[in-house]
């Protein structure tokens, strides 16, 4: 995810909040942020469902993705896009 230069802190910030509304989806198991050294704009979000249709339906579709999206969309320049993946070993 790039969020637009300078917005860092307070994206940062917001993330935290945010984290109770993810955290609150039956299905879920656990998430991370992390940012990049050379690029400080730049994160990845790694979430760990219990099946997909917990993110795609259970989350994606709930009162809190709609706070979710209040809280840190504005802050992503372009907007990240969504994959899913599974582990293999």
């Amino acid at each position: 995810m790039n969020v637009i230069p300078g917005k860092e802190c307070q994206f940062e910030a917001d993330f935290q909040i945010a984290g109770q509304y993810i955290s609150s989806i039956p299905g879920y198991i656990r998430h991370s942020l992390s940012r990049c050294i050379e690029v400080p704009n730049k994160y990845i979000l790694q979430v760990e469902w219990q099946k997909l249709e917990d993110h795609t339906e259970g989350f994606r579709t709930s009162a809190a993705y709609v706070e979710w999206k209040k809280l840190l969309h504005h802050y992503y320049d372009p907007f990240p896009i969504v994959e899913h993946f599974e582990k293999v070993i």
